[in-house]
């Protein structure tokens, strides 16, 4: 039989097929997701894990009438394949291409657009109770990651669950990971079922043992199940999970198509009228030998070389450091200095580049999961044992935590440092992991710092500045490799709510915030060379703003401000509330991302295509200078203009 994958064109395709052809189904969709994502980046640990897992729930199901709801969400791959998108999916990740996440336009097979980890459960429950109040039939899946279990959203839903007593289905994918290892109490609970198949060696014998007697009466047919029930309850190992209101069956090796179909067959087809769990057991990159070794590594893989696993941009010439290496190599400098200083992530130490200090002071390390909210929190407490915590997050993720912002840090006034990875536009995640609200979100809070650094010098500088600072401090910066501009620009002491000046000039003023400096001073040299004088000021702070610089500023003529965040409630709005405050009327384009959710692509493109670039910047001083100057405009800048 020829190749299998070219035929699959809906779910229905693979009904029919034998165990066998399914195999070698499987085998060739990680042939095709390992291919794509070796030229275009994107989650290849995780999808390839969950092949065999995805193939049989659409087996079993249909979910053009049942729902599958994917937490996460990065692991949809396969889903994307068997569900009409099979030609697309080279686009995968690129700009025009599929999502690397589920999003409902984009496919009817999708139920939610999945970014965040924890939410499944809730949407799969609410999913229940509509359909039932709307009188929809179908089954409803929610397929949630170990990981994911740990979050306090998919607690609470589960107690919920349990309570309601609704039938749905959860699939739990226990690969023992979630981005980097699993930790916590749930992940161990999890490992000790693992390693405990008593319940299951038991089950298949009695089993067996029942198709040998003939066929028996009501009355003994209840008696068994009574000493079933009571068996599962003396030994099974999912036992938390049944007190809790679940019917437990598991764990189950994820990688048997045969199996994982027989067993969904058979639970169907049980009464129950309780949410039921089945627990598989997958292996996180399988089917790429680099990947099983090091599935960290390529949970979010950039482009490699498929036959050795290299990733290519390593093997392109020297490496230009990124902000996550400079904070990593900061935070380790001033935790050397700074006996009181700890860190917290959330099942983020590579990500957010934590795993450095991690290594050096395991003691004052703290890796919670994925548990924002409980991140914060915790940062409190340590706060208040008189230590200085920080708290290295990326910026979407930190959403998450917002009433523990307020109430747990700044309402008590607690001295703790958040480091905001990711912050402005990702790149091929797209909007889910856009960071483009934080400055909106912190700079609302009494006492609460936010600053941006515009290189690796500053951005030293200012966690230096934090940790001694004794109140709360936010400190964004871009996923992007540093621009060398130090060179041109030497590094400043940082003053609270101080900002820098770059460059002299009298015809109009860029107010740059955090990583946008660069392609700003670009944007100058552009101008000078077209006899248009723009200064240049590195903000640094979005709160306290720099009110005599603004002024002083908005005194001279135009302004530009320029961040790579939201245009509501952004930098741009700060320096508009200084303006009305004091009292001063100027012209003002805001050049910031617009008021919508940017889809993915390749980050550089997607700047240029917001007027972020130091094109872009230039346009924007070059029409508002000709306009101010009575000329015509050359170009109409993504921005607003204020008078």
């Amino acid at each position: 039989m020829g190749r299998i994958l070219p035929t699959i064109n809906c779910p229905g395709d693979i009904k029919a097929l034998s165990w066998e052809d399914l195999e070698s189904l499987a085998a060739e969709i990680r042939e095709e997701i390992t291919a794509v994502v070796s030229r275009n980046g994107g989650h290849l640990s995780s999808n390839l894990g969950v092949v065999e897992l995805t193939l049989a729930l659409h087996r079993c199901y249909d979910f053009s009438k049942d729902r599958l709801v994917l937490d996460v969400g990065h692991q949809d791959y396969t889903h994307k394949i068997l569900t009409g998108r099979r030609e697309a999916f080279a686009t995968i990740r690129t700009a025009g291409g599929l999502s690397g996440f589920p999003n409902p336009a984009e496919s009817p097979w999708d139920t939610f657009i999945e970014g965040h980890a924890g939410a499944a459960l809730s949407q799969a429950l609410g999913l229940v109770l509509g359909r039932e109040l709307k009188g929809v039939p179908g089954r409803v899946v929610a397929f949630v990651g170990d990981g994911s279990l740990t979050t306090g959203m998919a607690l609470e839903a589960l107690n919920n669950a349990g309570h309601m007593g609704k039938r749905f289905l959860v699939v739990l994918n226990d690969n023992n990971m979630s981005i980097s290892r699993s930790v916590g109490g749930i992940s161990n609970y999890l490992n000790s079922i693992r390693v405990g198949p008593t319940y299951n060696e038991l089950k298949q014998e009695v089993r067996l043992l029942l198709h040998r007697i003939p066929k028996l009466g009501p009355t003994m047919e209840a008696a068994i199940a009574d000493i079933r029930d009571g068996v599962r309850r003396a030994v099974m190992p999912g036992r938390m999970f049944e007190e809790m209101g679940f019917a437990y069956f598991g764990p189950f090796d994820g990688h048997n198509i045969k199996l994982l179909c027989e067993t969904f067959t058979e639970i169907e087809q049980l009464p129950l009228d309780k949410p039921v769990m089945v627990h598989v057991l997958t292996e996180k990159g399988r089917g790429f030998a680099p990947a099983e070794k090091d599935p960290t590594t390529y949970h979010s893989a950039a482009p490699f070389t498929r036959e050795n696993g290299k990733v290519k941009a390593a093997s392109e010439g020297p490496q230009i450091p990124t902000y996550t290496n400079a904070f990593a190599d900061a935070l380790v400098d001033v935790g050397r200095r700074n006996e009181d200083v700890v860190v917290i992530t959330a099942a983020m130490p590579d990500g957010t580049g934590t795993i450095a200090f991690g290594r050096e002071f395991p003691e004052r390390f703290f890796d919670v999961g994925i548990c924002e909210q409980h991140a914060v929190g915790l940062a409190a407490g340590l706060a208040t044992a008189g230590l200085v915590p920080v708290v290295a997050v990326y910026s979407t993720f930190l959403q998450r935590a917002y009433d523990q912002l307020f109430h747990e840090i700044t309402l008590q006034g607690l001295g703790c440092v958040f480091c905001l990875d990711r912050a402005g536009l990702v790149g091929a995640d797209g909007p889910t992991h856009h960071g483009v609200f934080d400055i909106g979100y912190t700079r609302q809070f009494p006492g609460m710092v936010v600053m941006a650094p515009a290189d690796a010098a500053e951005l030293k500088l200012m966690l230096e500045f934090a940790v001694g600072l004794g109140q709360p401090v936010a400190i964004r910066f871009p996923r992007a490799t540093i621009v060398d501009w130090v060179a041109r620009v030497e590094p400043v002491a940082i003053e609270l709510g101080r900002a820098t000046q770059l460059v002299s000039g009298g015809d109009a003023t860029i107010l740059a915030y955090g990583a946008t400096a660069a392609a700003a001073l670009d944007a100058v040299e552009i101008l000078k060379a077209e006899g248009i004088d723009a200064a240049l000021v590195n903000a640094r702070f979005a709160k306290p703003a720099d009110e005599e610089m603004i002024l002083e500023a908005a005194r001279r003529g135009p302004i530009v401000t320029v961040e790579e965040h939201a245009a509501v409630g952004g930098f741009g709005s700060a320096v508009l509330e200084v303006l009305a405050q004091g009292g001063v009327a100027a012209r003002v384009v805001r050049l910031a991302v617009p008021d919508r959710f940017v889809e993915h692509g390749v980050r550089a493109r997607l700047l240029a295509s917001i007027s972020l670039d130091a094109a872009g910047i230039a346009d924007a001083v070059r029409d508002v200078v000709l306009g101010t100057r009575g000329l015509p405009k050359a170009h109409r800048a993504a921005g607003e203009a204020v008078k």
